[in-house]
């Protein structure tokens, strides 16, 4: 009888959800508002209205979904229970149990990041994979690791931290987990607007990004790719800063292939290539044989992904 399965992302400003086939094909898709308010007290409830309301418009059958999948942004651990969530206001939360309650249905919980990095393998860019590195360059740098087909999650929910590895022993600031000198520093849509402008305070330094008032990552990519020089510099600075981190990484999980997502993996071609000729600088032997692909799925991967932790 079961023939669906419910992905659930939920993010800091709305909750992404989809109902899919068993096989993975997404049938529908929608939003809510993620109500922070109150710490959080109402996303779980509003979570079970939205998937009834929905099902109900569908003429879907309780006793034909398999279960309801959920992606949030903070460490789930083995017993699918959140110990804290910023974003959303939650403490101490054990979100399947309680989720399980508010529906009827089974619910399997997990870091959001990882969970995106499943919906890839399972439905995106790493399709047939099934050891695979999900690294997402966004306002901040989050990853996901799946291995033989699954989520490597850790004890405490806290694997796949890769914005956070560190790589400058010699950095003067702090990162937003309180580190110093953490990839998410560099690689980040801020880090590489970071590293820019400080490279830039150099006066004799020419640039065509001095003409603008505020650059972002994509002006960055895109001044490179015009053949701006300062903007190269910084572009290659990035990509041997990451191709280490993945090499350092490679030599500990060593996945089938590299997906590449978030908001500056929108540069494209530039950074993909620059990362692949880096890379065997920081690996040896079948290491060096490695695939870098950029991901697919874009916002959709999280509920792809938390469908997937049902299948």
């Amino acid at each position: 009888m079961e023939k669906y399965v419910v992905g659930v992302d939920v993010g800091g400003t709305t909750v992404k959800m989809g109902i899919f086939t068993i096989d993975g094909e997404l049938l529908s898709k929608w939003e809510i508002p993620t109500r922070t308010e109150e710490n959080g007290k109402y996303i779980l409830g509003d979570i079970a209205d939205s998937v009834e309301n929905v099902c109900k418009e569908k003429e879907i059958a309780k006793d034909e979904i398999k279960g309801i999948g959920v992606g949030v942004p903070g460490p789930v651990n083995r017993d699918g229970v959140v110990t804290v969530c910023v974003n959303l206001g939650w403490g101490y939360t054990e979100i399947e149990k309680d989720l399980q309650a508010l529906t009827g249905l089974n619910v399997k919980a997990g870091n959001d990041a990882n969970v995106a990095a499943l919906g890839e393998v399972w439905r995106g860019a790493a399709q047939g994979a099934q050891d695979a590195v999900m690294v997402t360059l966004g306002t901040g740098v989050g990853g996901g690791i799946v291995i033989g087909g699954k989520i490597v999650a850790g004890a405490k929910g806290f694997a796949g931290e890769i914005g956070h590895l560190g790589v400058n022993p010699h950095e003067k600031e702090s990162c937003n987990c309180g580190k110093k000198g953490c990839l998410e520093q560099y690689a980040s849509a801020t880090g590489i607007v970071r590293m820019t402008k400080q490279y830039l305070s150099d006066d004799s330094i020419e640039s065509s990004l001095r003409q603008l008032e505020n650059v972002t990552a994509k002006d960055i990519f895109d001044a490179a790719k015009a053949g701006d020089e300062a903007a190269s510099v910084m572009v290659d600075k990035l990509c041997k800063i990451l191709a280490s981190a993945l090499g350092k990484i490679a030599l500990i999980v060593d996945p089938e292939v590299f997906i590449i997502g978030g908001g500056v993996s929108r540069a494209g071609k530039i950074l993909i290539d620059g990362i692949a000729t880096e890379f065997p600088n920081h690996v040896f032997g079948a290491a060096k044989e490695n695939n870098f692909v950029l991901a697919t799925l874009g916002n959709d991967a999280g509920i792809y992904g938390a469908a997937k932790l049902v299948v």
